[in-house]
């Protein structure tokens, strides 16, 4: 079976968060792909907990930086998810293998991102009060399962 969807972590800064989005990517399918410089060790005990079980089936594929990674996967669509976007992710049309790009917790996508790719950026429409960004790992959720929904036929959903 194809890989659904890929789900990259530029810099990512909080193992907990990690350890979830990767027990996401096996649940589902995807592969994972994260951006060094990481915010903890591959080996940190947290990852490992979040991840439970299924860590060790992840095999996250590590990239020493943003052009590495470019280099490695000539991704053929990326789509970034920012509150900095303008358009709402629930226009976006998603495509069995698209790249959905996250930047790290404390400060999102490192900048040059929000020029450099401003027509493929995205949010998550938040319409609290108070509301200035979601948890990593519920964003990627959150995306990645209207990803899915919206290609389910393709992967038996």
């Amino acid at each position: 079976m194809t890989t659904p969807f890929n789900i990259v972590l530029v810099e990512p800064e909080i193992p907990q968060n990690t350890g979830t989005i990767g027990r996401l990517a096996v649940s589902t399918g995807c592969r994972l792909h994260l951006i060094e410089p990481l915010g903890f060790s591959l080996e940190d005990k947290y990852l490992k907990r979040a991840g439970l079980d299924y860590w060790p089936r992840l095999a996250p594929k590590l990239h020493g930086t943003w052009e590495a990674f470019l280099e490695a996967e000539r991704p053929e669509r990326m789509l970034f998810i920012s509150t900095h976007g303008e358009k709402s992710f629930f226009d976006a049309e998603f495509r069995p293998g698209d790249y959905l790009v996250f930047g790290k917790e404390s400060a999102g996508l490192p900048p040059d991102f929000y020029t450099r790719y401003r027509e493929q950026m995205w949010r998550i429409p938040m319409p609290g009060e108070f509301s200035r960004s979601l948890n990593l790992a519920n964003a990627v959720s959150i995306v990645l399962y209207e990803a899915l929904r919206q290609n389910r036929s393709g992967f038996g959903i």
